[in-house]
């Protein structure tokens, strides 16, 4: 076995990670601006 059977699908486990943190940190921040501009229309 290579070394290369191992990092690769860890290569591939942390990009998967990044977007998934990526694409959960952008919609709570959609998330609190929209509740920002709610309040601010009170």
């Amino acid at each position: 076995m290579t070394h290369a059977e191992f990092i690769y699908p860890s290569y591939a486990l942390t990009i998967a990670g990044m977007v998934g943190v990526l694409a959960w940190s952008w919609l709570a921040m959609r998330r609190a601006e929209a509740a920002a501009a709610k309040a601010k229309r009170r």
